[in-house]
């Protein structure tokens, strides 16, 4: 819990002028965490911090410890997620937690409004190499979606059939930042980031061939990238892909704000 001590001290100190409202500020953000249990420590003030609400990371927790997770998340936030949730999971979850919503193919469970407003401009697209790897893809595309980002998706269209990409040059054209999936060798973020004006995060997957070794040569090629513009995150990170592009998204927001500011 916030130490109500600390949080009475500091809003006394700003009355008597003791200290600036931007440094009260900047001490309230790392303020606030919540105990469940003996198991989790909530960070409440982490979309305070980074822009970005902390996120349940499912696989290794039981659903009794998610469950009682998300219902005291879901006091202070809109949109609780959870990552990596097997379907045998979400059915325990499910008469757990009121109005759960369950994205199969990414294996991402949501308390969340039912239709979520986009909060930024710009468009993060979202494209993978071949079907196997949509659960990242789509993983990517559901998080950035439940974060308030316009998303377009692309799948399917991976280097053994170049043509695939090259008739959706729109999705490309279209994107303020792309995310591109692929396992086996990992070539398509090279090609992407070559036809592509804007940032590429590329995510290697775990799919593929004994050679692959369980998605380290994608990742290998993506960081050896000869085309310019291209962050890699790690094997099969979706999510941490999608965070990524928002932040690149939010980061541009706060600029142009900023600029208005100054010119108005």
């Amino acid at each position: 819990m916030t130490n109500d001590k600390n949080l009475r001290h500091l809003l006394e100190s700003v009355a008597k002028g003791d200290i600036s409202s931007d440094r009260a500020f900047a001490q309230l953000k790392n303020l606030a965490y919540e105990s469940v249990g003996e198991f989790a420590k909530i960070d409440h003030h982490r979309e305070l911090r980074t822009g970005f609400p902390e996120v349940i990371w499912g696989q290794g927790k039981t659903p009794e410890q998610i469950a009682h997770i998300m219902q005291v998340m879901r006091e202070r936030n809109p949109v609780v997620m959870a990552t990596r949730i097997h379907p045998d999971v979400y059915a325990l979850l499910q008469p757990k937690v009121r109005g759960l919503q369950y994205y199969e193919m990414a294996r991402i469970c949501a308390i969340a409004p039912p239709t979520i407003e986009a909060k930024y401009t710009g468009i993060i697209g979202i494209i993978s190499a071949g079907t196997a790897d949509l659960p990242i893809a789509e993983e990517a595309a559901v998080t950035a979606e439940l974060s308030g980002f316009p998303v377009q998706r692309l799948w399917d269209v991976g280097v053994a059939g170049i043509h695939r990409l090259l008739d959706n040059r729109h999705v490309l054209e279209s994107a303020s930042v792309l995310i591109v999936v692929a396992g086996m060798e990992g070539a398509l973020p090279s090609v992407v980031a070559g036809l592509a004006d804007c940032p590429v995060v590329a995510v290697p997957t775990s799919i593929g061939y004994g050679a692959s070794f369980g998605g380290l040569a994608p990742l290998l090629t993506m960081l050896n990238s000869c085309a310019a513009g291209v962050g890699v995150v790690n094997i099969d990170n979706g999510f941490g892909a999608a965070v990524l592009a928002g932040q690149i998204l939010r980061t541009a927001e706060k600029l142009r704000l900023a600029s208005s500011q100054e010119w108005g």
